[in-house]
């Protein structure tokens, strides 16, 4: 390895660390490296999975680390490489509403897209900007937008008003008739309407 070689290499991996992520978009790279040819750009990236400092994960995306040992939700999220947040199915199973099992993990972003990482598999459902840049509902953890619980209900009757809930008696629907009226999805009374009636039967 040559002297230069190796001061580019020390360089460039130092503003890597220095960001703190774990994976980056060859775009990123280019840029955070200031490599202005795609040819330049991309043989350097071969060069560095090759000797092992750069693992290739997906089409265009390229990690520190192997994909196993990246949270499946984050990997999904940047694979897409534009704003988008965990929710509708993934959460509602989380939080025992919906009871079956799935093997996607579930998006919501402005691309409407299925894909697989490794073991991972994804579903991004596509919003409206104006509804998914909405915050009401959601928090960041570790570095990945999560919908709560009735953002999460909000979202999936959005996509689906007839998507059937196991767990309906556990959500709190006044918080989700608020979150449709300030994030202005379509109300859905028959879902809290009827929620109250068997309640009152019970």
């Amino acid at each position: 390895m040559s002297t230069g070689y190796h001061n580019n290499y020390q360089k460039r991996f130092a503003l890597l660390a220095q960001t703190g992520e774990q994976v980056f978009h060859a775009r990123d790279l280019a840029n955070l490296w200031q490599i202005k040819e795609n040819n330049t750009l991309y043989t350097t990236l071969k060069r560095y999975v090759r000797r092992g400092l750069l693992c290739r994960i997906y089409k265009g995306l390229y990690s520190l680390v192997s994909v196993e040992q990246i949270d499946p939700m984050l990997l999904g999220i940047k694979a897409l490489h534009e704003y988008a947040y965990v929710s509708t199915e993934t959460v509602l199973i989380e939080a025992g509403i919906i009871q079956q099992s799935i093997d996607w993990i579930t998006l919501v972003s402005s691309k409407s897209k299925k894909f697989s990482i490794g073991k991972n598999n994804y579903w991004s459902r596509k919003l409206s900007d104006k509804f998914l840049f909405n915050p009401a509902g959601i928090t960041k953890k570790d570095s990945i937008f999560v919908a709560s619980l009735e953002r999460a209900v909000a979202d999936m009757l959005y996509f689906n008003p007839r998507a059937y809930l196991d767990g309906a008696r556990l959500i709190n629907w006044q918080k989700v008739k608020k979150l449709q009226k300030d994030i202005g999805y379509p109300l859905t009374p028959q879902r809290y309407d009827s929620s109250k009636s068997k309640r009152r039967g019970a």
